[in-house]
């Protein structure tokens, strides 16, 4: 038992010198990573070291971590807002919009555009289902207001054409809209870009499980299901722990864009997620200590549901992160 053990310790020390030996042997290449270690420790760890401004009364002109310590008092001030249980509301149901609609989309186009054989008609999908990706969200919203206008917009014309209704919606009049307005804007946008990966992850499938389904005299929908599918569901399941363990965030940039920075008063029941209060309440009213606790109960929180989430498909056995 103590020699396995050696030989096991000693196998342990001789891998760690063969990945050093190979690092030092490697030293050119290695150099290469070191701006982007350093861009990763200048932005996402040294800002870390603000997250005690959320205890303080910070003032412009503070240095961060001397300012006068307040404890909780921010975070007790932002659950006792009238506006926090709306937009915590708001927030969770454009998630989970996102999450039960339109995350499944993107998976469906895959599987379908993969079940295309004719070539040139399958790039040019491909090709054009990405085009939104790269359009901004100022783009994107003075896009929608057109197109939904009452005065003329393509879409309210459309709808009075074929009898749906009689007179112009007003999609950015009424809050009742707004709801499916983001998740639609969304899932245009983002459909093709967030296909990617698992078009990705369908081309690494071998071709051989595909002739043998034929043999065997499966359908085109068996195959879909039992084999691309399935082979994918490692990348399903790690995508979907990614988006669980974001719940908390709406899209700071549509949301602004699509109420026109908030200046919309007849949207705000309805679009004020936690980023917008974030913003109008801390930001934009100097109120930067309350901002900074307010962004870390966002960022508990989502770490939170994310370790969650990837224990739990753990349990199932199925793909985690770590």
């Amino acid at each position: 038992m103590r020699l396995k053990q050696a030989q096991a310790s000693g196998n342990t020390v001789l891998r760690k010198k063969n990945v050093f030996s190979r690092m030092l042997a490697q030293w050119d290449l290695q150099i290469l990573l070191v701006p982007g270690i350093l861009l990763v420790l200048l932005f996402s760890y040294v800002p870390m070291y603000g997250v005690v401004m959320g205890f303080q009364d910070f003032q412009l002109g503070d240095f961060p971590g001397f300012s006068q310590w307040v404890g909780f008092k921010h975070f007790q001030t932002m659950f006792a807002d009238k506006y926090f249980g709306l937009a915590m509301r708001n927030t969770l149901v454009i998630s989970a919009l996102k999450m039960f609609i339109g995350f499944p989309l993107p998976i469906l186009f895959a599987v379908l555009l993969n079940e295309m054989n004719f070539q040139p008609l399958k790039k040019t999908v491909q090709t054009v289902s990405y085009l939104p990706h790269f359009i901004s969200w100022v783009v994107c919203a003075t896009l929608m207001f057109d197109l939904m206008s009452t005065d003329g917009g393509a879409i309210n014309e459309f709808l009075m054409w074929i009898g749906v209704v009689k007179e112009p919606i007003g999609f950015f009049t009424e809050g009742k809209y707004f709801w499916g307005i983001t998740l639609c804007t969304d899932i245009w946008k983002e459909l093709g870009w967030n296909a990617i990966i698992f078009i990705s992850a369908i081309t690494s499938i071998s071709q051989d499980m595909y002739e043998a389904a034929d043999i065997d005299g499966a359908t085109r929908a068996q195959k879909m299901w039992h084999i691309t599918i399935k082979s994918i569901k490692p990348t399903i399941i790690l995508m979907f722990i990614f988006q669980v363990g974001g719940i908390l965030n709406a899209n700071f940039d549509q949301i602004m864009m699509l109420t026109k920075q908030m200046g919309n008063s007849m949207l705000k029941e309805y679009a004020d997620v936690l980023d917008t209060f974030i913003y109008r309440l801390g930001v934009s009213q100097g109120r930067f200590s309350f901002a900074a606790a307010a962004g870390l109960f966002k960022s508990i929180v989502n770490f939170a549901l994310l370790l969650g989430s990837n224990y739990v498909a753990g349990k199932f056995g199925e793909a985690q992160l770590f």
